[in-house]
Formats: C-alpha cells, structure tokens, sequence
C-alpha cells in the first residue's frame, strides 16, 4: 500500500461486507496470471454435506498446463481439484483494501485511492488434490529448485569488450562533478565531526556556523544537530550569532575569554 497520505473510502464498512481470506499455492497463483484480461480462472463450488460446509476450487482446463521455465516442450499438468482446509478467524480484525494508482494527465496529480472492501470473515487454505498430475508438478519444482544459480562456463578466447579497467568509474566522476556543482557535503561519522569540533575550540572561543562548515566540510543541518549537544548559541550581544562550547566542555584559562576575538 502506498505511503502517501490519502483518504479512505469506507462506504462499505457500513455494509458489513464479509470476504474470505483464501491461502494459494504459488503455482496456482502463476496461472491465475495468465489469464487473458478477465477472463474465468476457475470455479468455486460450496456443498453442505452431514451438516458441514465443504469448499472446493476446480481450476479452468485452459490454465492447467505447467511449463518448465527454461524448456518450453517441457509442461505438466496441474490438479485441477482443489478443497478447501476452513479456518477461523481466530478473535483477529482482519480488512481488505484495494488501491487504484492514477498518474493524472501529466498536468493534475492524481491522489491514490483506497477502498475498504469488506471485513475478513473466514480463513481458509486452499490445497491440490494428491493426484499423478501434482505429483508430476512437484517433481519437476523440486528438479528447478536444484539446479544450481550461477554455473561455470569455459571461454575459448578472453573477453575484451567488457569490464575494462578504468582510472576511475563514470559514477564516481558523475559524483565528483555534481559534489562540486551543487556543493554537497557527505556525513561523516559523529566522533569524528566532535574530534574536529572539540579542536577548533581549542584555539578560538567563538565561531559563526559558516566557518564551521568550512572547517569540518558537513552539511549546516547535521553540524547544527551535534552542536546542538555539545555547544551554545548566542543570539544576541557582544559574540551575537556565534556558537561556543558549553560550559562543561570548556577548559580555556582565566582570562583568556576576554582575550578571545571572534572569529
């Protein structure tokens, strides 16, 4: 779900819509995907027998041939048989949301909205029927899932047209580049920051935020967070908007403050 913030449409909240949470197996989910637009994927069929509810799914015919990923003349066929394993919701507040995503029209901003589709009111697994189809279908997932992700392979000749040695990669002169144009500073690590804060105090009392930046090479925002802990602002007087350290990290000999010229 997006993390933008939007309204809720909740009209059917007041409805008291109930809706199934239903688990899949993955295989099932895959053909559900290739379904040409709308079109049927199954079908569902609810019976009452000794007084209790069985659910079964009975996938298309259309969608039951399973192709091996690589080898294209390699396909199985799915169980179409599908019965349904009832579960209870357990005391839980489950919902359904569905978000529609616009774009708008290159103009007007279209905000996302998401709707309420009702409250979960049954859990449910739904499982294949142990067959001579599924089991050919559980042969060749587990024969994919061996295979192994990278394989060797020997070269006759040495490749030349990639992965050159470079001085330096175009990322890192893009960066250097655009550091410098827009005048962006990295983070460095906090002590590091204090180390060279703690020494420039050392030799003056009194420093304006610019020339911190200039001596520590941090962004203003994250330099004014660790000043923040360990210094003192001074917006008015004498050494008006200049930063010192605060008392308890001062250790500068009497009379040395008068002394001190600002920076």
């Amino acid at each position: 779900m997006s993390d933008k913030g939007c309204d809720v449409d909740l009209t059917r909240a007041k409805q008291n819509t109930g809706v199934w949470l239903v688990k899949i197996p993955k295989y099932l989910a895959q053909q559900w995907g290739k379904a040409s637009g709308r079109g049927e994927v199954g079908k569902l069929k609810i019976a009452k027998q000794q007084g209790k509810t069985l659910v079964s799914f009975n996938l298309n015919e259309d969608l039951s041939v399973v192709e091996h990923s690589e080898e294209k003349t390699t396909s199985v066929r799915a169980p179409r048989e599908h019965p349904f394993t009832m579960q209870t919701v357990g005391g839980q507040n489950l919902a359904v949301f569905t978000e529609n995503s616009s774009d708008g029209d290159g103009l007007t901003f279209m905000q996302d909205q998401i709707t309420l589709e009702g409250m979960v009111v049954q859990r449910a697994e739904c499982r294949p029927a142990v067959s001579e189809s599924y089991m050919k279908l559980k042969k060749l997932q587990i024969k994919e899932s061996m295979k192994p992700l990278r394989l060797s392979q020997q070269l006759e000749k040495a490749v030349t047209n990639n992965y050159k040695p470079v001085s330096n990669h175009t990322y890192n002169v893009q960066y250097e580049k655009k550091k410098k144009e827009e005048g962006k500073r990295a983070r460095a690590d906090k002590q590091k920051v204090l180390e060279m804060l703690f020494a420039a105090f050392e030799k003056h009392q009194y420093y304006n935020i610019k020339d911190l930046v200039e001596i520590t090479k941090q962004p203003v925002i994250y330099l004014k967070e660790i000043l923040r802990e360990i210094g003192v602002y001074n917006p008015r007087g004498p050494h008006k908007s200049t930063w010192e350290l605060k008392a308890e990290y001062r250790h500068y000999q009497e009379g040395e403050n008068e002394e001190e010229k600002m920076v």
